[in-house]
């Protein structure tokens, strides 16, 4: 059994910066990979980034690279994600995720086994 926990969302304004973070308990050594994936009103669940904790991958949707930067601590299986330079666009609840995926589903909710319960996240001024 695997529980996340996301926390750090809220409302900014255009240009402005967010950190979420999502924690990990239960059975951690049974996955190797974690990852945020976002999901908009009225739209499908979508990746945002991923990372492995053994390997140093990283991964990004081309709409967040640049901006928006992965991050982990490989000793309590936690993930980070700074968000700068947030856009409206960039509304949703975003979720963190964690499994064993290989290269070919970094990218997709297919690749995880686990998921949180979402943390909201507003861009408006």
């Amino acid at each position: 059994q695997v529980d996340l926990m996301e926390s750090g969302g809220g409302l900014v304004q255009p240009g402005g910066s967010l950190r979420l973070s999502c924690a990990a308990s239960g059975s951690i050594s049974s996955f190797n990979a974690m990852a945020w994936f976002r999901q908009a009103p009225g739209k499908e669940r979508e990746f945002v980034a991923s990372a492995r904790f053994m390997g140093g991958g990283t991964y990004y949707a081309d709409s967040v690279r640049g901006r928006f930067s992965i991050s982990r601590d490989r000793a309590t299986r936690a993930i980070y994600l700074q968000m700068n330079n947030l856009e409206p666009e960039d509304t949703a609840v975003y979720y963190c995720a964690a499994g064993r995926p290989i290269l070919s589903t970094m990218r997709t909710t297919g690749g995880y086994a686990h998921w949180g319960q979402g943390t909201q996240v507003a861009v408006s001024s």
